[in-house]
């Protein structure tokens, strides 16, 4: 019998989908930082970006206060403008398409690739026009999106690409590490995240020119450098409109700890996936996730996607009797244009049928480092649990 039926559950504790691992080496870190002279606009702030630099190959790193600051600075640093436009999915979180909103453009969502679940090339083709500016392609869940195709279509009409890749730390594309394949690349350091500063992002870019902008924006567009004249010492000057997007010493020195410890995160959460894909193989009610080949995922998330028509319950019926379970399964993510911000827009239901189709088929299993193996044998009990007594 389900739990929510009144049967004893799978787990006394519930499992959440994500969660950080803070060990002692990254408290002391944290705890010296507190006790030294600067807590905020220090040297620990440089060091975390350049660390985040060499590791995923890049040029030049741009810390901020978090991942949706970071993209609206990548957005400033792209002159993203009133009427420009902006292609981008609706399967992310809403700051992917905000940080559009926020510089005066319009976000245009193309349509999913159903078997990756990330945004369809092809899809974006058919949205070009003379007023696109960017595309910000997702990568969802930590696989890295087909950037070939995408840096084909962006070259060829002129586009920035801003990588989101909040998900996908780590994560490989055809032997490529992600932060070496667009104009700018965003990391998200929130503490589901591979590795966490509490809150935080970072910009990554082999741009000088972009650099410089991202730092001018993140700090009230306020600089000491190539100013129009000097008065003196003390003389600083704004020259844009720019924003506090400060990320401080104390989640400098956490993510420079945790940045060491990021190859093991990623190593366990790629086990967990193996896993989840062998206990669910011969399920024919649902469907693992697929692999982009040449592609190697950083495993944020692992999607199961359910054969609702297999089936005699609604996905909400399926999250209710695995929350019940103590299984802490999610939604990853309510397109973003079905918002009701965005429907007050303009933004219609049936803009993009694959993405629509698939959010009614989701749930988002646990996956984290910290998750034993009993956890995540757990989750696939749990989940067949509950289909054995949906079944048809």
């Amino acid at each position: 019998m389900l739990a929510i039926e009144g049967g004893r559950p799978v787990r006394d504790e519930f499992l959440p989908y994500g969660m950080q691992w803070i060990d002692e080496e990254d408290i002391a870190l944290v705890v010296e930082t507190l006790r030294g002279p600067l807590i905020t606009q220090g040297p620990l702030i440089a060091k975390f970006e350049q660390a985040v630099a060499e590791f995923v190959g890049a040029k030049y790193a741009v810390a901020f206060c978090n991942g949706t600051a970071a993209l609206h600075g990548a957005c400033f640093a792209a002159g993203i403008g009133p009427g420009d436009e902006v292609i981008t999915t609706p399967i992310t979180f809403a700051a992917s398409a905000n940080c559009v909103l926020y510089m005066g453009g319009k976000p245009i969502f193309a349509d999913i690739n159903p078997e990756t679940y990330n945004i369809d090339p092809g899809q974006i083709h058919t949205h070009i026009t003379p007023r696109t500016k960017a595309i910000i392609p997702v990568d969802f869940t930590g696989q890295p999106v087909d950037m070939d195709e995408i840096y084909g279509l962006a070259k060829a009409h002129g586009l920035t690409i801003i990588q989101d890749a909040a998900h996908s730390l780590g994560a490989l594309y055809k032997g490529r590490n992600v932060g070496t394949l667009a104009d700018m690349t965003m990391f998200s350091f929130h503490p589901v995240k591979h590795i966490t500063t509490g809150e935080g992002g970072i910009i990554v870019t082999d741009s000088e020119k972009y650099a410089d902008k991202l730092r001018l924006f993140r700090s009230h567009g306020i600089t000491r450098e190539n100013m129009l004249k000097d008065e003196g010492p003390w003389y600083y000057e704004m020259q844009e409109l720019g924003y506090n997007y400060r990320i401080t010493d104390l989640q400098a020195a956490l993510g420079i700890s945790q940045l060491e410890k990021l190859p093991m995160f990623l190593e366990k959460r790629r086990s967990i996936a193996e896993a989840y894909d062998a206990g669910f193989k011969d399920m024919e009610e649902v469907d693992t996730p697929y692999q982009l080949p040449n592609t190697q995922s950083s495993w944020h998330l692992y999607m199961l996607r359910f054969n609702i028509e297999l089936l005699t319950a609604t996905r909400r019926q399926l999250f209710e009797a695995l929350r019940a379970e103590n299984i802490g399964v999610h939604v990853h993510y309510i397109p973003v244009y079905l918002h009701p911000y965005y429907q007050q827009l303009g933004y219609t239901t049936g803009l993009c049928p694959r993405a629509e189709k698939w959010y009614g088929e989701v749930l988002t299993l646990p996956i984290f480092p910290r998750m034993s193996a009993k956890d995540f044998q757990d989750v696939i009990d749990a989940v067949k649990k509950v289909i054995r007594r949906y079944r048809k």
